[in-house]
């Protein structure tokens, strides 16, 4: 269930979930649509830590695995306050539609006052798992604005 706090972003991608859900198995490929470095142990209790734009680690724990259409993980940051590490979850499913793939992010748990700023950065990032899901060049990492 969704609720009236919770980020969602969605897009739709040519190919199919397990071409998408490779993205996420190791380091390198997480690095491909979000992030300068990562450590990445895809795992339920594994851990997750991304540098997302070069100045910061956002960290958590992986919840649940779904190989080719769901990953969980919590989520926050190792700066520390308004989001610490592993006090949010991110919920990401891949769902199989018309030979291609609905890529549904829905991230819970934020404070309001991080709402928005998460929003946009989540619209960046999955716009560009979804590019380099379908081949094409993901573009910049860090978002604009």
């Amino acid at each position: 269930m969704v609720g009236d706090q919770d980020i969602v972003v969605e897009r739709r991608v040519s190919v199919l979930p397990e071409k998408v859900f490779a993205y996420f198995t190791d380091a390198g490929k997480w690095i491909a649509w979000q992030g300068t470095e990562a450590e990445v142990e895809l795992v339920p209790g594994g851990s997750l830590r991304v540098n997302v734009t070069g100045d910061g680690f956002a960290s958590g724990r992986v919840l649940e695995v779904v190989e080719n259409e769901r990953v969980v993980f919590t989520w926050g940051w190792e700066q520390g306050p308004p989001v610490p590490p592993g006090s949010t979850t991110v919920v990401i499913e891949l769902v199989p539609e018309n030979n291609g793939t609905l890529i549904r992010l829905t991230h819970r748990g934020l404070p309001p006052d991080q709402i928005e700023i998460h929003r946009l950065g989540w619209e960046h990032y999955v716009e560009r798992l979804a590019a380099v899901g379908d081949g094409r060049d993901p573009g910049p990492n860090r978002p604009e604005g």
